[in-house]
């Protein structure tokens, strides 16, 4: 384990530069005491390390030292082969790009390795798309990604829920969630999230800017989703169901799934049971609870009830069970 450690440590100063000791101690869920002796190993071991103080230092490398050890053991090489995701990359423009490096690290593995690489990519295929997706690509994606890497301004126009309106935006990432793209821009010292599919045009503004050095787009993407659920929740219903409706009720989101799970449900005599469970605002909770049908009930609060009700008065009334408009 530590051996695995200290390669770990070299090979992420090797690639980053100067890192801190709290940041290599939280990739490694390590303590920094752990760190500091791991350190004083490398050092004792003739890897030029050398530690900076101050508000930005951290531990580096010497200028210009690189280590040889940089060879792939038998499960890396696997992984790479079971990461590759072929769609992406061809919505990217880079498909042949892809299977090109694919064939140069199989060539370049031992012969015995490129058989285990060979069974991991012919047996695991990775699918990034939800069903029933039309699966087709954002108009504008090669464009944000050239702009991306380029680290260049674009100017779009942007359809949101509220509204459409021009904006200049620096695109720092492109995700790929759930089968969409979205890519994160900084605009007006904010990091922010837009959907490619809602982009109405794009054009160049032909200004570079300058990407934040401490911008990690896998951290930012993990906060600000966990941010972005934890905000569109901002109510509790009370909600009657039967077995079948706690399961499409846990079907709603992650968040309801969970806060459901925690609880200990007595269903009553007839099946149901009373709990709470939480939710959107009024107006989007009544059109999830109105699709789910009679296995769940709204008990409260009486707005929501009221909604739910008018959801099902509305279509009682299209399929003419009810009279009145």
């Amino acid at each position: 384990m530590r051996a695995s450690r200290l390669l770990t440590i070299l090979m992420i100063l090797q690639t980053r530069g100067r890192t801190s000791a709290e940041t290599l101690a939280e990739e490694l869920e390590v303590s920094v005491r752990t760190v500091y002796r791991d350190i004083d190993q490398l050092s004792a071991a003739g890897v030029p390390v050398y530690a900076e103080t101050g508000r930005n230092g951290g531990f580096a490398l010497l200028d210009g030292w690189k280590t040889r050890l940089n060879g792939l053991t038998a499960p890396e090489a696997r992984a790479l082969f079971f990461s590759g995701l072929p769609g992406p990359a061809g919505e990217l423009g880079l498909g042949e790009e892809a299977a090109q490096a694919e064939l140069k690290l199989l060539a370049a593995l031992p012969a015995d390795w490129q058989a285990e690489a060979r069974r991991m990519s012919s047996r695991f295929h990775l699918d990034p798309r939800g069903w029933f997706q039309p699966g087709h690509k954002p108009e504008f994606l090669k464009l944000v990604a050239e702009a991306v890497w380029s680290e260049t301004r674009i100017a779009i126009r942007y359809e949101s829920w509220k509204d459409v309106k021009d904006r200049v935006i620096e695109p720092l990432g492109l995700v790929l969630k759930g089968g969409v793209w979205y890519v994160v821009a900084q605009r007006e010292g904010n990091a922010r999230t837009y959907r490619l599919s809602q982009i109405q045009a794009l054009g160049p503004t032909g200004e570079t800017f300058t990407r934040p050095k401490d911008f990690d787009l896998p951290r930012h993407w993990a906060e600000s989703t966990r941010q972005f659920e934890r905000d569109i929740y901002v109510g509790i219903a009370r909600v009657r169901a039967t077995a079948s409706g706690v399961r499409k009720l846990k079907d709603l989101s992650d968040t309801v799934k969970h806060a459901i799970e925690a609880l200990t449900l007595a269903p009553d005599a007839a099946g149901w049971c009373e709990f709470d469970v939480p939710i959107e605002e009024v107006g989007w909770a009544s059109h999830e609870f109105s699709k789910i049908g009679n296995d769940v009930e709204v008990l409260g609060p009486p707005e929501l009830r009221a909604r739910v009700v008018g959801n099902i008065e509305k279509m009682a009334r299209l399929y003419g069970l009810l009279s009145g408009k």
